[in-house]
């Protein structure tokens, strides 16, 4: 067999190789949602408002099963309880795991950015 044939087969193999495997896919969203909270000094009520809200918007607003709900901010303005969730499905927390595993130095986030487009 000659030689340039030999890597030519190599390389047909190494792209048919590459063109069979698919790329994961992984959902992760935040979403901002509110809840009417009468009496903030009632434990109870605000911990079964803020499980409401959350149902409400995995059984509404997300098109996938999530295995992650972190609620990443929380603020009272005036009778209503803000509430901001990062939710992942079960692709997108394993990426978050591996982002926590790397061991490279994170730039610290600013408090506040704005994105003009």
């Amino acid at each position: 067999m000659h030689r340039s044939f030999r890597v030519f087969l190599v390389a047909l193999a190494a792209l048919a190789a590459l063109t069979s495997v698919s790329p994961a896919s992984a959902f992760v969203v935040e979403v901002t949602t509110s809840v009417a909270i009468a009496d903030r000094d009632d434990t109870a009520a605000v911990e079964t408002a803020i499980k409401s809200a959350v149902d409400e918007v995995v059984s509404e607003a997300i098109a996938f099963t999530p295995t992650l709900i972190v609620l990443t901010h929380a603020r009272m303005v005036g009778d209503r309880l803000w509430l901001r969730l990062l939710i992942a499905d079960k692709a997108g927390e394993q990426a978050f795991g591996e982002l926590d595993e790397d061991d490279a130095p994170v730039a610290p986030i600013p408090e506040r950015t704005e994105l003009k487009i």
